[in-house]
């Protein structure tokens, strides 16, 4: 009965977390298509290549020890707190990059401490996710204790992610702003127009973009907690 409870109560939220935040398929759907806008693009095109972009912004928040690596085979851009490194992914043919970028930069300069204990804390809560798998399929122990430890560790991992998230997210457009405003006083074929478009676009699709970030990240642990529960009703 309890598992069942665990299932009702983790569905309820997800369902008010996606009113309250105010996630809408047609939304996303919106973002995409504002993301691969060519007429944006064209305008994101007059700056440099990604990885010059992201050596400009990272001297700019006075952090020139990262690493920055170009994979062309992701579709995620990533900080690895633990190597010190700047992954940029293919974002060929997306005006978003310089604020993508700048989100990047921003998180390599967020307290170590936190990002140390995000990057340890991920790796042993996957861990424990899978191997709570196993032990409640196997029905090895007490499955409620199993699930109960992962509702604990799920607060501590969304507030801790999101915080991180939160505050990259929401600095972002700024910098990218600040470094655009900065390189146009060195090619005189950018305008203040065309910064105020990409400015005004990257707002956008953050207004849609922050929420779903915050919805995916607390419902993708709760979708986990009804999976271990749906095991432990089944096995």
């Amino acid at each position: 009965m309890e598992y069942i409870l665990i299932i009702v109560a983790s569905i309820i939220t997800i369902i008010l977390l996606k009113i309250g935040l105010n996630i809408r398929i047609k939304d996303i759907k919106k973002v995409k298509k504002i993301a691969y806008d060519k007429k944006l693009n064209n305008i994101a095109n007059k700056f440099p290549e990604n990885k010059e972009i992201c050596e400009d912004i990272l001297k700019k928040l006075n952090n020139t020890d990262v690493k920055i690596e170009e994979d062309n085979e992701t579709k995620t851009s990533l900080y690895i707190a633990v190597t010190n490194k700047i992954i940029i992914a293919n974002m060929k043919d997306t005006f978003a990059r310089i604020q993508t970028i700048a989100h990047e930069c921003l998180h390599s300069v967020q307290n170590r401490t936190i990002l140390m204990f995000n990057f340890i804390f991920s790796n042993i809560f996957l861990i424990y996710f899978v191997a709570s798998i196993f032990l409640i399929f196997f029905n090895v122990g007490d499955n409620q204790i199993y699930i109960l430890i992962y509702i604990f560790l799920s607060l501590i991992y969304c507030v801790v992610r999101g915080h991180l998230e939160n505050e990259a997210m929401s600095k972002a457009m700024y910098v990218a702003k600040e470094y655009m405003e900065e390189y146009k006083k060195k090619d005189d074929k950018i305008s203040d127009e065309d910064i105020k478009t990409l400015v005004d676009n990257y707002d956008r699709i953050n207004r849609i973009g922050i929420p779903l970030t915050e919805f995916v990240l607390v419902s993708g642990t709760l979708i986990k907690i009804i999976l271990l529960s749906v095991i432990a009703i089944v096995f």
